[in-house]
């Protein structure tokens, strides 16, 4: 059982590429770096409410959770989605 939720974690990571987890201010960082970002917001899930928060940045892809709105910059695209899932 084990080997098999490792293998499907290792192919979400494979299909989604790498993800970096940052605390909420250096994400507000990162999007403060670019003109007009795209940024995804969804609600947190259990166990923990608020939000979480997904961005890229020169290829990469950046990922938060926060317990308050961030406060984005204000030409920031923002796409509202009903989940973030995110391979552990």
């Amino acid at each position: 059982m084990a080997v098999a939720a490792y293998a499907a974690m290792v192919q979400a990571v494979r299909a989604s590429g790498a993800i970096i987890r940052l605390e909420p201010d250096a994400f507000t960082i990162i999007v403060s770096k670019v003109d007009r970002p795209l940024v995804v917001i969804a609600p947190g899930g259990w166990p923990s409410r608020g939000y979480q928060y997904l961005t890229s940045y020169k290829g990469l892809i950046f990922y938060t959770r926060s317990k308050f709105q961030i406060q984005l910059p204000g030409g920031a695209e923002v796409i509202s989605a009903k989940q973030i899932w995110i391979p552990s």
